[in-house]
């Protein structure tokens, strides 16, 4: 059993008492926050190994949450699923866009939930247990994937868990094109349901955070993304 901390930042009571009861049969410590000012005074005290997070929530909602947590350096390392009850496009980018690793929408399926906590959680042991030597060297882009860190003219670059996991996959591979489902079945798993958009927004985000080193990532009109051959 895993024995990992995980809040639920949920102000709806029912919801909140499903995930905390399915969460705790599967062997998780469940914990419960109903407000978003709430969820993050916790998240900051306790430091749980993973926060569900409901976009809906009176005052600071879950996107301002996820931002504030992401930006952090005590805090942007606990990866967040986020919980939407719309399951619009938007939503769903809005939380990719503030750093998000995952989302699920309501209603929801408990095992599904269950199942998405469990693999979260899986990458982002698997991040921290990385073996220390483990480098991949692209120009000027250096990934160390046990530090799971990057650096660019040796100056840090702060990744999302996915951005990492995009970037890593892709300058494994220099030349290869990918599409999007393909890239989404690399770095979370297959039969994640994403878009095509939010593929498109991670991309947007890495080229951003990596400056002039983005220019090696690549669009290839119609079919998906690629890091130039060297």
């Amino acid at each position: 059993m895993e024995n990992k901390k995980v809040l639920v930042i949920e102000d709806e009571e029912d919801i909140a008492e499903l995930l905390s009861y399915n969460l705790k049969k599967n062997g998780y410590t469940p914990m419960w926050a109903a407000s978003g000012e709430a969820g993050l005074s916790q998240v900051r005290r306790q430091k749980p190994d993973l926060v569900l997070l409901d976009i809906m929530l009176p005052g600071l909602d879950g996107i301002e949450v996820c931002a504030n947590l992401k930006s952090e350096p005590s805090t942007a390392g606990i990866p967040i699923i986020m919980v939407t009850a719309r399951g619009e496009e938007e939503d769903i980018v809005r939380g990719l866009e503030a750093g998000a690793e995952d989302y699920i929408t309501k209603p929801f399926s408990p095992k599904i939930a269950m199942a998405r906590v469990q693999a979260v959680l899986r990458r982002s042991r698997n991040r921290v247990d990385g073996t220390p030597g483990d480098e991949l060297r692209y120009h000027e882009i250096v990934i160390h994937i046990g530090k799971h860190e990057v650096r660019v003219h040796h100056e840090k670059i702060e990744l999302t868990h996915t951005e990492f996991s995009l970037l890593q996959f892709l300058v494994s591979r220099p030349g290869w094109v990918f599409t999007r489902s393909q890239i989404v079945d690399a770095i979370k798993g297959e039969d994640y349901p994403v878009t095509d958009r939010s593929v498109d927004v991670h991309v947007v985000g890495l080229r951003r955070k990596l400056g002039t080193a983005g220019d090696y990532l690549e669009t290839v009109r119609g079919v998906g993304y690629r890091i130039r051959e060297s």
